[in-house]
């Protein structure tokens, strides 16, 4: 590397820090408890340093920057769309200027993480090298504000005055940010410096750095193989599982998170602990708050994968989740009501729902859904839903479905549906094709 070539990066370096600086100045600012424009300002000023400290000190101001467009966090709600934008642009024109001067420094970096330079983007490639120094640094910003579980005195108020949480709050920004720049098949190889600062987000009591944690691990789960996950499989479901009990401003990242790591991990053992457990965690909660929408709606949209998994297996929880779906299919909200339909529809799929006291109970609130359905304005996807629900249970429950639709034969707000079910031959059970488990353990392991 020549003398000229460093001084070129170093002036790139300065042109692309004081253009963020210059609008950084100028963009109004609304104080909180920390000073994030305070914050910034020394991470933007690379004269009193090496060429690399200063370059991981701009990474770390871009990456903040660049991270406001994906939240409405009270710290970073006053940075603009176009101030986050040149931030992220100017990291990968800083990216690029870097390899012209340190491509052989870099490729060894890159190589040691086990990655072949060849197939990683260049835009990329900086980043990589500086995940291994930038991780365990956040990790530590993290961890300065979390509260000392062996303490029992060690509360909230304590862990604040020691550092502000506020530090933490900027540092979990930084680090989601940097985890979700890589995608498959990189992001398996960093897995060692990735889940532990995880795991100490997610360990934080601030539900905002919590909160930053789960979209990590979610963005990890969707773009890693189960294998890569090395011995920390158990320990990430367990921070999964406890976190369920999170506020609602983070629950459905913490349920989507769940879903993902146990469908990544726990795929072929449907009858294991960690299915038990993390099913009947979540069906407390939703027990306990079953009018809550937010909550409520968030498992709906992410369950049907964590269903699939269990299959067969769900017929031991029917007897809490049929109320649940129950109460819901009444909801005051659309979403709510088209979503259960849907889930009802994929256990019946999954279950055959054999031997089960909920076929009458089901077709009496399916039959009266359908009437309320008259003034809702998703009128037609609920009915269809509904429809779809019917004629399922019509073909594997056969004899039985008769009798529990008999009452409503005569019912005229459901002449419609009659004459969709009674156009189609009714089944017997055993003339269908029935889900493997079920044919192998016969119809006594599918009592409720």
């Amino acid at each position: 590397m020549s003398e000229s070539s460093s001084s070129t990066l170093r002036d790139t370096l300065l042109r692309l820090s004081n253009s963020i600086t210059d609008f950084l100045a100028t963009t109004p600012y609304k104080s909180s408890n920390i000073s994030v424009k305070a914050f910034l300002e020394p991470l933007l000023t690379c004269t009193n340093s090496t060429i690399h400290t200063s370059i991981k000190d701009f990474a770390l101001a871009c990456a903040l920057l660049s991270s406001s467009t994906d939240t409405n966090s009270e710290l970073l709600s006053w940075i603009p769309n176009h101030l986050s934008s040149l931030a992220t642009t100017s990291f990968y024109q800083l990216s690029e200027a870097y390899l012209t001067v340190f491509n052989d420094r870099n490729s060894q970096k890159v190589a040691e993480l086990g990655l072949n330079c060849d197939l990683v983007p260049p835009q990329k490639r900086l980043l990589l090298e500086l995940v291994p120094d930038v991780l365990p640094f956040l990790k530590e910003r993290i961890k300065e504000s979390s509260i000392d579980k062996s303490d029992e005195y060690d509360e909230f108020s304590a862990a604040s005055a020691r550092v502000p949480v506020g530090f933490a709050i900027l540092a979990s920004f930084q680090f989601r940010w940097f985890v979700t720049q890589v995608d498959y098949p990189h992001l398996g190889k960093l897995c060692g410096w990735v889940i532990p600062c995880a795991l100490t987000a997610v360990d934080h009591w601030s539900p905002a750095v919590k909160g930053q944690g789960m979209v990590s691990f979610i963005h990890l789960g969707k773009n890693v193989d189960a294998a890569e996950l090395g011995g920390y499989e158990d320990v990430i479901l367990d921070a999964c599982c406890q976190n369920i009990a999170s506020d609602d401003e983070i629950w459905h990242y913490v349920i989507e998170a769940s879903v993902i790591f146990m469908s990544l991990t726990q795929k072929s053992n449907p009858r294991g602990l960690w299915f038990e457990r993390m099913l009947n965690e979540m069906l407390s909660h939703l027990e306990r708050q079953p009018r809550n929408k937010e909550r409520r709606i968030a498992w709906l949209k992410s369950v049907e994968s964590l269903f699939n998994g269990v299959g067969l297996v769900l017929l031991a929880h029917f007897r809490r989740i049929f109320p649940l779906f129950f109460q819901w299919m009444h909801a005051d909200d659309d979403d709510t009501v088209i979503l259960v339909l849907k889930c009802t529809y994929t256990v019946l799929r999954l279950t055959w729902i054999r031997n089960s006291p909920y076929v009458a109970r089901l077709v009496d609130e399916l039959a009266l859904v359908y009437k309320e359905a008259a003034l809702a304005t998703a009128k037609e996807d609920i009915r269809a839903n509904i429809s779809q629900i019917l004629v399922l249970l019509q073909e594997i429950r056969g004899q039985r479905f008769n009798i529990a639709w008999d009452k409503h034969q005569s019912d005229p707000d459901l002449t419609t549906l009659n004459l969709s079910l009674s156009g189609r031959n009714h089944s017997n059970l055993d003339n269908l094709t029935l889900p493997l488990e079920i044919i192998q353990k016969g119809s006594a392991s599918v009592q409720t």
